[in-house]
């Protein structure tokens, strides 16, 4: 009996993690966040790297590890996209898009994997999510505006805070289960069958907004969930505003962005945020 639990746990839980010359302390930690789950019955470690120095990962777990050496940069989306095919070929329930630079502790994944069995309208969740020094990262958002994604990168910091208030849902309390348009890539608990009605992620974008563009897609036929009954720790760094290439990259992928879904007159994502508010506002009621 003990036997016919744990193949039927080995199918529950897949994960993966796109690597670009990492820090291998960091990815480990990562690793071993996600192998205390019993839920977890394999990794695919999709390396983007030049090399295949990151290969010795695999150590930390030879039978749940399957390191998989792309030799060429393709991007966030489009590697994720090998883990995503890869675990529907293996028949998971559900699939984590995980970064290399988290850290949860125990039970983490069996409250968001509980949640999702008790709420089979809901295709993708996500946990509360901190910085390493205990700040909240305001990973909850509306779905942003040209103005409101571009102008929030000028040299102005009133305009700055402003944007960011208005688009990071500041006045939402975060502590409450809320259904929002926009989730973060660092950590996405999707169920697998989702994927065949919403599709992958678009790997026009090779890296930023490819979270956006596919938590959108999820909410217009599921519920998308800020879980935030549990926690996880994220590393984020936010490179972009320091290094000039990956904001091009950042620009660059806006611009597909709006190009899809409309520059000014997006009449999908005025009546999506006008239903979070909603949400939001119904939520305060309920205090």
């Amino acid at each position: 009996m003990g036997e016919g639990i744990k193949e039927s746990q080995a199918k529950i839980l897949s994960v993966s993690l796109v690597l670009y010359n990492n820090d291998i302390e960091e990815v480990t930690i990562a690793l071993n966040c996600a192998l205390e789950s019993k839920l977890v019955g394999v990794i695919y470690l999709i390396d983007n790297s030049p090399t295949n120095n990151l290969k010795s990962l695999k150590k930390i777990n030879e039978n749940k590890i399957n390191y998989l050496f792309q030799s060429k940069n393709l991007g966030f989306g489009k590697a994720h996209n090998i883990g995503i095919q890869q675990s529907h070929k293996d028949h998971y329930q559900y699939h984590l898009i995980l970064n290399p630079d988290i850290e949860f502790k125990p039970g983490t994944l069996e409250g968001l994997y509980e949640y999702m069995q008790t709420d089979i309208d809901c295709g993708l969740v996500s946990p509360k999510i901190f910085y390493k020094n205990g700040d909240l990262q305001y990973l909850c958002k509306r779905l942003p505006t040209i103005f409101e994604l571009f102008g929030k990168r000028l040299p102005f910091k009133w305009l700055q805070k402003k944007i960011n208030n208005r688009l990071e849902l500041h006045h939402f309390c975060y502590n409450k289960i809320l259904n929002t348009p926009s989730l973060s890539g660092c950590f996405m608990f999707c169920r697998m069958d989702a994927f065949s009605r919403v599709g992958l992620f678009d790997d026009r974008f090779f890296m930023y907004v490819e979270d956006l563009d596919l938590s959108r897609r999820f909410h217009k036929l599921y519920k998308t969930i800020f879980y935030p009954h549990v926690e996880i720790i994220h590393g984020y760094r936010g490179e972009s505003r320091v290094n000039k290439k990956l904001l091009l990259t950042l620009i660059i992928s806006a611009l597909k962005y709006f190009y899809k879904y409309g520059w000014v007159f997006d009449p999908e994502r005025v009546n999506i945020n006008k239903e979070l508010e909603n949400n939001i506002k119904n939520l305060e009621v309920k205090k």
